[in-house]
C-alpha cells in the first residue's frame, strides 16, 4: 500500500530509509500512548460503535462470503464497502478484530506522513531536515492519530484525498490515474466525489486549449466512471438505492442540526481545528494560499478551494461532534500548507535578533502543542473506548446470553450487537432498517413502527429517546461507571410493552 500507491505522486522516493524509520518509530510510540491509556482505563477497543460495524460486515464476507450485518440479509448499511473489505483480511488472516484493524489504520496514517513529508520537500527544494518534521507533525496530529486506531475508515480516506490533492498540487497530468483515484475515493467515502471539483478546475486550468482539455477531462471521467459506476452499481444490487443507507439516514437524523444558527455551528468547526497546532499553522497555511496565488498555483488553489468547500458541506449538514470525525480528512492539507508556509518563509534571511526569536517562537509553539495533545488526545481517546466498551459492548454482551432466541431486538447502535449478538434487529438508525428513515426522530412513530413489526425488546441510552423509554420496562442496565462520568446515563434493555 505504501510506495506503490504514492508512486504517482514522486513524493515517497525523496526520503531515505533513515526518514522512513523515524517515521515508523514515532508512529509506534504514538500509537503505543493511546492504547495503553485506553488499556489501563478500562480495555483495549473502539472509540466508536459505528468500528463493529464495519467489522461485522468484514467477518461475515470473510468467514460466509456474504455482504451482509446478518447472515441471509444483504444490506447497504457500510458506508466504506472497501475499508469493510480490507478489514475481511483480517479475519481470514485470525488477527481480527483489532491487531489487525490497527495495523491497517496505522499503515494508512505512515503512508499518509511519507506523503506529506515528500510533498512538503517537493514544494520547498531547499528544506532538506535532519528529522522528518512535516511527517512527523501528522503522525502527532492528534486527531489523526485517533482516527488511525478508531477502527474507522478516517484514516484511509484522508490519506486518498491527500494523494489526489498533492498531486493536483504538482501538476500532475496522470489524469487516468487521478479518476481512478477520484472513483476508488467514493468506495471509502461517498463524499470522495467532491474531489470532481479540484480536479476539473484544475484541468481547465492548466491546460492551454481545448484541444488539450478536452482529452484530459475525458481520459479522467473515463477513469473516475470506472470505479463510480461499480460503486452504484453495488448499492443497487445490495440495497436498492444508488447510496449507502447510512448516506440518507444521516440527513434524517440530524436534520435539527440544520437549523441551528450558522455562526454556532461554524465556530463549533474552528474549535475543532484549533485544538491541536491548527492555531499556529493556519496563518502558515494563509501565507502558503497567498504565494499561490501569486504564482497561479491553479492546483493548489483548487485543493484550498475544495477544502473550504468540504468543511461547509459537512458543517452545513452533520455536527461536528465525535472530535469532528467527518472534517478530519481535510486536516493533512492543512497541516502541509500551513508547514509549507513556514518553511517557505523560514527561507528569508534575517539578521535581525527580533526575527530571529518570532521564527523560533512560531516553532516552538507548533512544536509544543502538537505534542502537547498528543496527552490530550490520548485522555479523550481512552474515555471515548472505555464509553463504548462498558456501555455498548457490555449490552450486547448481555442480550446474547440473556435474551432468549429468535426474540426481536429494536436498537439504535447497533455495532457492537451485530458483532456480539446473532438475534434479529430494528435498526432505529436506519442502517439497516432504511424504512425508518422517514420518521427516524420521531419517537410517536417510531412506537408504532416497534409495535407494527412485534418489538420484544429496545436498547437504547434513556436520554436519547425520553418518551419511547416511558412505555418500555428497565430488564437491565449495564451501570457502567464511565457513562456517567462522560456521557450521562447508562445504556439500558428494555422489555418493550405496547402501550
Amino acid at each position: 500500500m505504501g510506495r506503490a500507491f504514492l508512486k504517482s505522486t514522486s513524493t515517497i522516493e525523496r526520503l531515505s530509509r533513515r526518514d522512513l524509520l523515524i517515521l515508523a518509530a514515532a508512529l509506534l510510540l504514538g500509537a503505543a500512548a493511546y492504547l495503553v491509556a485506553s488499556a489501563v482505563t478500562y480495555r483495549i477497543g473502539f472509540p466508536l460503535d459505528d468500528a463493529w460495524i464495519h467489522q461485522t460486515y468484514a467477518r461475515n464476507l470473510a468467514l460466509h462470503g456474504e455482504w451482509a450485518f446478518r447472515l441471509g440479509e444483504p444490506s447497504a448499511g457500510s458506508t466504506a464497502p472497501l475499508w469493510s473489505a480490507l478489514l475481511a483480511i483480517g479475519f481470514l488472516l485470525r488477527l481480527a478484530p483489532y491487531i489487525w484493524t490497527y495495523a491497517l489504520g496505522m499503515l494508512c496514517l505512515w503512508t499518509l506522513a511519507v506523503a506529506v513529508e515528500g510533498a512538503a520537500r517537493h514544494f520547498i527544494p531547499t528544506y532538506r531536515p535532519r528529522w522528518p518534521l512535516a511527517g512527523l507533525l501528522i503522525l502527532f496530529e492528534w486527531h489523526l492519530l485517533w482516527s488511525a486506531l478508531s477502527g474507522m475508515e478516517t484514516i484511509l480516506h484522508a490519506l486518498i484525498l491527500a494523494v489526489i490533492l498533492v498531486a493536483l498540487m504538482q501538476g500532475s497530468r496522470r489524469f487516468l490515474t487521478l479518476g481512478l483515484l477520484t472513483g476508488l475515493s467514493v468506495w471509502v467515502r461517498p463524499d470522495g466525489l467532491t474531489l470532481l471539483g479540484p480536479a476539473l478546475l484544475t484541468i481547465l486550468l492548466i491546460e492551454k486549449d481545448w484541444r488539450a482539455r478536452l482529452p484530459a477531462l475525458a481520459t479522467y471521467l473515463i477513469g473516475f466512471g470506472i470505479f463510480f459506476a461499480l460503486y452504484l452499481l453495488f448499492n443497487l444490487i445490495i440495497g436498492g438505492t444508488p447510496m449507502p443507507n447510512t448516506f440518507y439516514a444521516k440527513q434524517a437524523e440530524y436534520a435539527a442540526w440544520q437549523s441551528r444558527p450558522i455562526v454556532e455551528r461554524l465556530l463549533e468547526l474552528a474549535l475543532q481545528l484549533l485544538s491541536g497546532p491548527g492555531l499556529f499553522l493556519i496563518p502558515g497555511a494563509l501565507r502558503w494560499g497567498w504565494l499561490a496565488a501569486r504564482r497561479r498555483s491553479w492546483g493548489t488553489l483548487a485543493a484550498m478551494m475544495w477544502c473550504f468547500g468540504y468543511m461547509w458541506l459537512y458543517v452545513s449538514r452533520l455536527p461536528v461532534y465525535q472530535h469532528g470525525r467527518y472534517i478530519m480528512p481535510v486536516l493533512p492539507m492543512l497541516v502541509l500548507w500551513g508547514f509549507l508556509g513556514v518553511a517557505e518563509f523560514s527561507q528569508h534571511p534575517s539578521s535581525a535578533r527580533l526575527d530571529r526569536i518570532a521564527r523560533l517562537a512560531w516553532y516552538a509553539s507548533i512544536g509544543f502543542t502538537t505534542l502537547g495533545f498528543v496527552f490530550i488526545g490520548a485522555n479523550a481517546y481512552r474515555q471515548d473506548v472505555a464509553l463504548i466498551e462498558s456501555e455498548m459492548v457490555v449490552a450486547a454482551k448481555w442480550a446474547a446470553v440473556n435474551i432468549p432466541p429468535g426474540e426481536l431486538i429494536a436498537a439504535h447502535d447497533i455495532g457492537a450487537l451485530g458483532y456480539y449478538d446473532q438475534h434479529p434487529l430494528l435498526d432505529l438508525a436506519g442502517l439497516i432498517s432504511p424504512e425508518v428513515v422517514p420518521f427516524i426522530r420521531d419517537e410517536a412513530r417510531l412506537s408504532a413502527f416497534l409495535d407494527e413489526r412485534g418489538a420484544d425488546y429496545l436498547i437504547a441510552f434513556p436520554e436519547f429517546y425520553p418518551h419511547l423509554v416511558q412505555a418500555a420496562q428497565p430488564v437491565f442496565s449495564t451501570r457502567g461507571r464511565f457513562a456517567p462520568q462522560f456521557h450521562g446515563k447508562n445504556m439500558v434493555i428494555y422489555r418493550w410493552s405496547p402501550p
